[in-house]
């Protein structure tokens, strides 16, 4: 049962890993997860490939951004912030914009890039 916690607990980033400036990510997305604790993606980027977190599922959905929102495949512009640690191509990201639709998934945080 420890192992099962600690492997969540690994794959779970908080905002604290990340840095305070906000940057822009863009590629295709290789995998997506609609799960709990936080909808994720691989994505393929000019810079290799990017794990993103995005928010939880209740809080995408009232974005509306839910399953069949995005696919592999779909080429997508995401606002966040990336890791702390710049050997990790890790980002969290705040907006992401698919299909000429765009989804703010955290509503209540500031931002300083536009849509």
């Amino acid at each position: 049962m420890a192992c099962a916690f600690a492997s969540t607990a690994q794959a779970h980033h908080g905002w604290s890993t990340t840095t305070d400036v906000e940057s822009k990510l863009e590629g295709t997305i290789q995998k997506i997860s609609f799960a709990n604790p936080h909808m994720s993606l691989v994505l393929e980027t000019d810079e290799g490939e990017w794990e993103v977190d995005l928010a939880p599922p209740f809080r995408a959905r009232r974005a509306g951004f839910d399953v069949g929102a995005a696919e592999p495949g779909d080429y997508v512009v995401l606002t966040g912030h990336r890791s702390q640690d710049e050997d990790e191509n890790y980002f969290k990201a705040e907006t992401i914009t698919v299909n000429g639709t765009f989804y703010d998934v955290y509503p209540t945080r500031s931002k300083t890039l536009g849509d």
